[in-house]
């Protein structure tokens, strides 16, 4: 064990035959063997290797010992004479403390003790030696080659400890079930190349965007230890990782590939979301057009939190959201000379779409009434603007607006939105309040399908049924902006109807925020997602992007020529049909339920509305008929030379008119318990026509 020292270069012999230089990194006495460290692919790697075999590869190592007993012991002898002496060739003298002088005594006992032949082994040095300059700098450099490993080995080691630490949090266990799945996405990703959207990337000009907008794993997904199917590698593509079974239970991903206009990752902003999507939309207003941003996506897929701003624990921060930043460069550019002295003035309403029936959420969730006037234009009755002066105002209106907005449980969130938020900011020009540009901001409900309505009661499987139907009309709606003419299909759907100017303005433009969730057990509504995103504006999965430039204006008169030869009650009928006969996820043989179960659905919504008009007018009725009734009485009472035969004549036409106003209220109610088990018989039938097999 003489012979090697710490930090000494040696060669040593792989496994494999190969001889290459190592540094020894400490001595095994009891075993006589040493352990070596080297780098190599960039990893420091180590073994314990015999000291024989040492001596078979390093002859030199008992010349260059013996060379150095011959130069160093007189240096402790001449030491002996004088304690307090210091050698002169010390490049930086210290104080010598007991300890230390010590070791030329002890150094010259162990070399005369030593039996003849046996090199002499210098003592290990630490810090500032006494020993020989040459000896001391050669030791100096190997002892810092092994610092410098060690350093790295430890800073090495605690990464790995972190990374394994991150991965137990987030369920990538080496015993999880999903790791090998796990596994094939990581390899998968270290095949591509990244390139992230940033908020140096120019602004594209689009009549229809559509994006997506990935979120990262919340609270639950990490305690579910559920993987991240969701890769997006650059600005425009968006991968899911599908896992899939084959029939031996053979694990495999079907990674399928989607292409938008823009895609953001988890990492992306509120702000940066809103710079490429709604920001460019806001000069359209000011010259006169109609702009229409959604966010679309399952419930809890970050639909509100894209909108109405960031959340922490359940309070919102209104400012950071789209509805805030539009409210922002709105008011920016109003205080412009281009537009400041054409006396805008600028409102906000804000209402909600809740099973077909519209409620204004800026008066107490009142209840509004949507007509067509002569010109074909749709009207919402009754619904509130309120004049904004700045950003704070809109804040505050946003505030009060989703504090009461309807929300309900479904099994993709527990506190779920039910319901289309439809926040616009209205833009009147003159006295006469005539209407000059409007920007609609749409929160729309969760696109629940499949078990989270079939097993609901009727008012849940309704509320899945007019927000699926919205959503298709939404999609055909936009589509047909996109589109050189073609029908707009606005009456299928109340959103559709309320927004119909959005679609066939001369100068409308729109955007789609599509959010999806990164979890596993959400991969099914993911990719339902980005089907109906991908079906809205249709780009190449491959090959170059195209150009980015405005799609020509429908025309309106085109349009209007059809609206004027349809009714509205026939009109809403093609539209479902149109619908349903667009509508992909389902197949052809069930269409036909499909249809029958929206028209009901529109059945029974209609019969409600005119049983609750039957029912308000009945009531009012009836407090005209008691004033008629006190007034016979109060005439009875105080003549007493009354009528007899006009008071019975009276009496009969009034309880005719009452019996014949109960008819026409019993006749309604009647229709509508009809419909209501027509309902009940077409939801079983089309359950089980769309269950597996």
């Amino acid at each position: 064990m003489d012979y090697v020292t710490t930090g000494a270069s040696i060669q040593i012999q792989r496994s494999d035959g190969r001889i290459h230089s190592a540094v020894i990194s400490s001595l095994n006495a009891d075993t006589r063997s040493v352990t070596v460290e080297w780098f190599e692919n960039g990893e420091t790697k180590g073994k314990e290797i015999e000291i024989e075999q040492i001596l078979a590869l390093n002859p030199e190592l008992l010349a260059s010992a013996k060379a150095k007993l011959a130069r160093k012991i007189p240096a402790p002898i001449r030491n002996l004479k004088n304690e307090n002496e210091a050698p002169s060739m010390i490049p930086s003298p210290r104080k010598v403390n007991k300890q230390e002088d010590k070791v030329p005594e002890q150094e010259n006992q162990a070399a005369n003790n030593k039996p003849s032949g046996i090199p002499f082994k210098p003592p290990l040095s630490r810090g500032n030696s006494n020993s020989n300059i040459p000896s001391s700098r050669r030791r100096s450099n190997c002892v810092k080659e092994v610092e410098k490993l060690k350093k790295n080995r430890d800073e090495r080691r605690a990464r790995n400890a972190e990374i394994i630490h991150n991965r137990l949090e987030d369920g990538e266990t080496p015993s999880g079930p999903n790791f090998d799945f796990l596994q094939m996405i990581r390899e998968y990703r270290d095949s591509l190349d990244f390139d992230e959207i940033t908020m140096s990337d120019p602004v594209m000009d689009h009549q229809i965007c559509v994006c997506v907008r990935k979120r990262p794993r919340n609270k639950k997904e990490k305690n579910k230890k559920e993987i991240d199917v969701i890769t997006i590698p650059d600005k425009y593509t968006t991968l899911v990782h599908e896992p899939k079974l084959k029939v031996d239970l053979t694990k495999y991903l079907e990674n399928q590939k989607f292409r938008f206009d823009y895609s953001f990752n988890e990492n992306a902003t509120n702000e940066m979301v809103y710079r490429y999507t709604a920001q460019p939309l806001v000069a359209t207003i000011f010259e006169g057009g109609m702009a229409t941003c959604f966010a679309y996506g399952q419930t809890g897929s970050g639909k509100t939190h894209t909108m109405g701003g960031d959340f922490s624990g359940k309070e919102q921060d209104c400012t950071k959201g789209i509805y805030a930043y539009t409210a922002r460069d709105v008011f920016i550019l109003n205080s412009q000379a281009k537009y400041h002295n054409l006396g805008l003035k600028i409102c906000a309403s804000f209402f909600e779409i809740y099973g077909g029936k519209v409620f204004d959420l800026l008066r107490n969730r009142k209840k509004l009434q949507i007509l067509e006037d002569g010109k074909q234009q749709v009207q919402v009755v009754g619904l509130s603007e309120k004049e904004v002066k700045g950003v704070d105002d809109v804040l505050d209106l946003i505030k009060i607006g989703s504090g009461i907005r309807t929300s309900g449980t479904t099994s993709a969130n527990s506190h779920s939105s039910r319901s289309h938020a439809v926040f616009q900011i209205i833009i009147r020009k003159g006295k006469a309040n005539k209407l000059h540009g409007k920007f609609s901001l749409i929160d729309l409900a969760g696109n629940e399908r499949g078990a989270d309505t079939s097993s609901a009661n009727r008012q849940t499987r309704m509320e899945g049924a007019e927000i699926n139907k919205s959503l298709l009309a939404l999609k055909e709606c936009i589509r047909a902006l996109g589109r050189k003419g073609g029908y707009t299909p606005f009456r299928a759907s109340k959103l559709t109807q309320v927004l119909r100017d959005s679609f066939i303005g001369e100068n409308s433009k729109t955007c789609m925020i599509a959010t999806i969730s990164p979890g596993m057990s959400s991969c099914e509504h993911t990719l339902n997602t980005l089907r109906y995103a991908d079906r809205v504006k249709e780009l190449p999965s491959n090959g170059p992007m195209p150009q980015a430039a405005p799609l020509p204006n429908i025309l309106e008169r085109s349009e209007s020529k059809k609206s004027e030869s349809d009714t509205p009650s026939d009109s809403k009928s093609s539209d479902l049909a149109l619908l349903c006969s667009h509508n992909d996820d389902i197949g052809n043989d069930d269409n036909g339920w499909l249809l029958t179960f929206h028209e009901t659905v529109t059945q029974l919504q209609d019969a409600e509305e005119q049983l609750i008009e039957a029912h308000r007018a009945y009531v009012q009725k009836q407090k005209s008929i008691t004033d008629i009734e006190e007034r016979m009485l109060h005439e009875v009472d105080t003549n007493v030379e009354y009528d007899i035969e006009e008071y019975s004549k009276n009496l009969d036409t009034v309880l005719s008119e009452q019996m014949k106003s109960i008819d026409e209220l019993r006749e309604k109610l009647q229709r509508l318990q009809s419909v209501i088990q027509e309902e009940e018989r077409v939801s079983r039938n089309l359950k089980k026509s769309t269950a597996p097999s």
